[in-house]
């Protein structure tokens, strides 16, 4: 049987093109071959080409699958592997279901100031969740992006691939190019920071 490879560096996709079954750079045979349902259901867009642009990102974790989706499902604290958030408000009673919404103020690094999110899915059995940004000050005009959970075992090893992708309108006055740069770095940053605190979760419990 052929060995997988486990790189531990995030690994930047471009989303596929609908009808596209090409391996994204990055993501080994066996990987993709695991994969692929997932990315053609919950990572593949018709972007109009212009006026938005769309990637998707990969970030491999040395650390179960349970024990990262307990991070990224919660929508109401983003800012706890989220670099550039400063915090997060919910509503009083807020319960954690599709449509409930945060608002979310942002460090004064970024080109943002506040952004209003919506949860757009949220299952716990598939490890998928997906918000769209829908007000605030910023510049991500219909933002929307999904992050979906797989884990891995192979040879006696446990490790997790997060899948980020998003599709947003390219602003007046900026390219395709300089748009997914943008949002690529940022996403990659929280990608990192995820493993960084799952990995870190993993090992105080004991569980890889």
């Amino acid at each position: 049987m052929e060995k997988t490879e486990e790189p531990s560096s995030s690994t930047m996709v471009t989303a596929p093109q609908r009808g596209s079954t090409r391996i994204p750079p990055g993501l080994t045979h066996d990987e993709f071959t695991e994969l692929a349902p997932a990315i053609a259901e919950f990572h593949t867009y018709s972007v109009t080409q212009g006026t938005q642009c769309s990637s998707l990102l990969a970030q491999r974790i040395q650390a179960p699958a349970h024990v990262v989706w307990s991070v990224v499902r919660r929508f109401d604290k983003p800012q706890t592997y989220k670099h550039f958030v400063k915090s997060c408000r919910v509503n009083e009673g807020f319960t954690m279901t599709v449509g409930c919404t945060r608002e979310v103020n942002v460090i004064s690094e970024l080109p943002a100031e506040t952004s209003t999110e919506r949860l757009d899915i949220l299952d716990d059995g598939r490890m998928v969740t997906g918000f769209s940004i829908i007000g605030g000050e910023h510049r991500l005009r219909n933002y929307r992006s999904v992050t979906t959970v797989h884990g891995f075992e192979r040879h006696g090893r446990i490790w997790t691939v997060a899948l980020e992708s998003y599709v947003v309108d390219v602003p007046e006055g900026n390219t395709e190019e300089d748009t997914r740069l943008f949002v690529d770095t940022v996403v990659k940053l929280n990608l990192q920071k995820l493993a960084s605190v799952t990995e870190g979760l993993a090992r105080d419990a004991d569980v890889i």
